[in-house]
């Protein structure tokens, strides 16, 4: 009773607000869009949205269909991608999720050696994930996970594909830039820049100062990271990266690197597989690639 159009009905609703949008998101009518909606809804005795004002509102019932829709989606949609992969004679489609904003400046040193060497493999990089990272795994939405975070469980396989420290960058000019080595006490005066993540995920916090009990002045939230680079040059706050990255931009910016407590704040790089997945040739491959990549 409830087909695929329904579910995309249903998602587009969702994602457009409107019955005018989402019809031409699926270019349907807006008639055809309603017809489909409301047959359902009389075979199944239910509402899936209301309208307040020129909007919709899903009710209780579309809620739970759209939670199934945004599950099976994207499984059927790598399905048939899947499937056209094997029908023009290459060997899939692997799906790579990103959990980290650093993430995506490794895997673009890593994404071209592995479709050199895997041409019959097409690659598609995920980064916004309905539920969790983790969960798009089990899920199988995504097939990788690349995450500086871990979870233990018995379904899933990790491996560490790479490790370093984080550094701090201040400006050439900054106060802090004559230090060799900072500690939680310096960071009381400053603006700490990083990126739109949750703060019970930035190691700064979580490991460095909050154990310390001080929190930044102020902590600014910035999408790009040519912008937080480009501020952090201007002497408009200081940024925490990994040592890697941060020698790639002290090349062409007037930053420096200063070293996170004498032990050093290390972080490790993961990557996350279904375990009945090791054996695929091209997602081991992928894995063999990164731990290559310095």
């Amino acid at each position: 009773m409830i087909t695929l159009k329904h579910l995309k009905i249903i998602q587009a609703l969702h994602e457009n607000n409107t019955l005018t949008r989402a019809a031409n998101a699926l270019h349907l009518s807006q008639s055809a869009l309603s017809h489909q909606i409301r047959y359902l809804e009389c075979k199944l005795n239910v509402a899936f949205w209301e309208k307040e004002g020129r909007s919709l509102r899903l009710t209780k019932s579309g809620e739970l269909l759209l939670q199934t829709a945004q599950q099976l989606l994207p499984i059927l949609e790598q399905t048939e991608k899947t499937l056209k992969a094997y029908a023009e004679g290459r060997q899939g489609v692997l799906r790579i999720g990103v959990e980290c904003y650093p993430c995506y400046e490794w895997l673009t040193k890593v994404i071209g050696v592995f479709l050199q060497k895997m041409p019959d493999v097409e690659v598609d990089i995920i980064n916004k994930f309905q539920f969790s990272g983790h969960e798009g795994l089990l899920n199988r939405h995504i097939d990788i996970l690349i995450t500086p975070d871990i979870e233990r469980k018995s379904d899933i396989h990790t491996e560490i594909l790479a490790q370093y420290n984080l550094v701090l960058l201040v400006a050439d000019q900054h106060a802090l830039a004559q230090k060799t080595v900072v500690f939680p006490v310096d960071f009381v005066d400053e603006t700490l820049l990083t990126f739109p993540v949750s703060l019970d995920r930035l190691d700064i916090l979580t490991r460095f100062l909050n154990p310390a009990h001080i929190k930044p002045k102020r902590i600014k939230k910035i999408e790009s990271i040519d912008l937080i680079l480009q501020m952090t040059a201007l002497g408009r706050g200081v940024c925490v990266l990994p040592e890697w990255l941060a020698d790639e931009f002290i090349k062409k910016m007037p930053v420096k690197k200063i070293q996170i407590s004498t032990q050093k704040l290390n972080q490790k790089l993961f990557a996350v597989g279904r375990q009945q997945d090791k054996e695929i040739n091209y997602i081991q491959c992928f894995i063999d690639i990164g731990k290559a990549t310095k």
